[in-house]
């Protein structure tokens, strides 16, 4: 009998037509596939099992996740190859036969099933969301999926997005470092906004509290920040405190549908929206435009998704809802803009940052993996394994143009029209020292 390898990529190559782009090392020492090419490892034959119980990304992702698949070599580039198996080929499959009737298709299935060894598959990693009930996005599942996703640990994210402690894209130029371009970022933000000496901002899942430090301490702004994360709450404010900021900013574990306390001056929303969900995304535009003052401006930063042919056939990726984010959702750029101006802001420049996002990521697994074993040490091997491939993931993902990062200034007008933009509005261009 031909060994494990070289059976899995007949059997691959078989149902592809072409080549293998990877190589794959099986459970038995086995090793089969094109020399130099990236190699995918398969530590175990229940990572086969998991695949036939779920066919596609969710499957290989708790294979991964249990650590029953690596990648020896080049992360990126054995991503990147993987891709045009599970992604472009995935899409020109929908016009092909349904699976089941596929005969190349059901003899994939027949040899795993062969190799797969001892029926049932495992249970899904400990780190799997569970399955979830109730409406989407209602105040208590919202808070139970930032909870997740947050309150991972302080320390591990400390490992992981460096000293600034911001975790969203980073603005950069050439030869800054991750935290010089997420100061920039900081900075670029209080521009858009005219942040001035004593406005109210109020700043929308406030992260760690670097935003509303950065606008305390440079801009002299009165901030109000919400997290539905306690961990994120608590070290923000120690954070403040050391700053000697707590005369100048509070943070609140507070949902923002329950923050009444404007009229703000200005508002920030710094990756946070993707949170929100298309069920709930004009209410949340329309709270914020209640809680401005006429001529106060709104800075959404906001990650967005190429627009489907046919919007009803998007679905939320199976991986990143499962370990990442859970309830998670991804708009179009236009269909962001549209909802805030039917809310009645008024769209005043959108800025397309994508490549800076993938440069972002790089560094936060280049951060991952420089401190993997103490990372591992303060959530858990699977943890760090999901942080790795979804940070990994996404990088290509915004360096294909398969998703995108915009900041959208907004205004909410004064009667009349008015907005008390300057003619030229593109005056933050220049930094705050010019």
């Amino acid at each position: 009998m031909a060994d494990a390898a070289s059976r899995l990529t007949a059997l691959a190559e078989e149902l592809l037509g072409e080549p293998l782009p990877v190589r794959i090392r099986a459970w038995d020492g086995s090793e089969s596939g094109p020399p130099g090419a990236p190699v995918l490892v398969l530590r175990h034959r229940r990572a086969l099992r998991r695949l036939l119980w779920k066919p596609g990304e969710l499957g290989l992702a708790r294979a991964w996740v249990a650590g029953e698949i690596d990648i020896d070599g080049d992360l990126y580039a054995t991503l990147d190859a993987l891709a045009s198996l599970l992604w472009e080929r995935g899409a020109d499959a929908k016009d092909s036969p349904h699976p089941v009737r596929d005969p190349r298709v059901r003899a994939f299935a027949k040899g795993l099933v062969q190799l797969a060894g001892p029926w049932p598959p495992p249970p899904p990693p400990a780190e799997e969301v569970r399955r979830r009930t109730g409406a989407l996005h209602t105040k208590r599942r919202d808070k139970e999926a930032i909870s997740h996703h947050y309150d991972v640990g302080n320390d591990f994210y400390a490992m992981v997005l460096g000293p600034s402690m911001v975790y969203s894209c980073a603005y950069w130029q050439e030869g800054s470092t991750l935290e010089e371009a997420q100061r920039d970022k900081l900075d670029l933000v209080c521009r858009k906004l005219a942040l001035m000496e004593g406005d109210r901002l109020l700043d929308v899942g406030c992260g760690w509290g670097s935003m509303a430090i950065h606008a305390a301490r440079e801009y002299g702004a009165q901030v109000t920040g919400v997290t539905l994360s306690t961990e994120q709450a608590a070290f923000a404010r120690k954070r403040i405190a050391e700053e000697g900021l707590t005369d100048r900013i509070e943070i609140r574990v507070q949902d923002y549908r329950d923050v009444r306390d404007g009229p703000y001056d200005a508002i920030s929303s710094i990756g946070m929206a993707e949170h929100v969900g298309s069920v709930r995304f004009r209410e949340y535009a329309d709270d914020l435009y209640a809680l401005l003052r006429p001529g106060g401006r709104l800075l959404n930063h906001q990650i967005a998704r190429r627009p489907e042919k046919d919007e009803s056939a998007y679905r939320i990726d199976e991986f990143i809802d499962a370990y990442v984010f859970p309830d998670g959702e991804l708009a179009p750029v236009g269909r962001t803009v549209a909802t805030l101006e039917e809310a009645g802001f008024e769209a005043r420049d959108v800025e397309a940052i994508r490549e800076h996002y993938a440069l972002t990521l790089r560094r936060w697994v280049a951060n991952l993996e420089k401190h993997w074993k103490e990372a591992v040490r303060a959530t858990s091997p699977g943890r760090a394994r999901v942080w790795r491939l979804y940070m990994a993931a996404s990088a290509l993902s915004f360096e294909h143009n398969k998703i995108g990062v915009n900041q959208i200034l907004a205004v909410r007008p004064q009667d009349g029209g008015r907005t008390g933009m300057p003619l030229r509005s593109r005056a933050w261009t220049a930094s705050a020292a010019d």
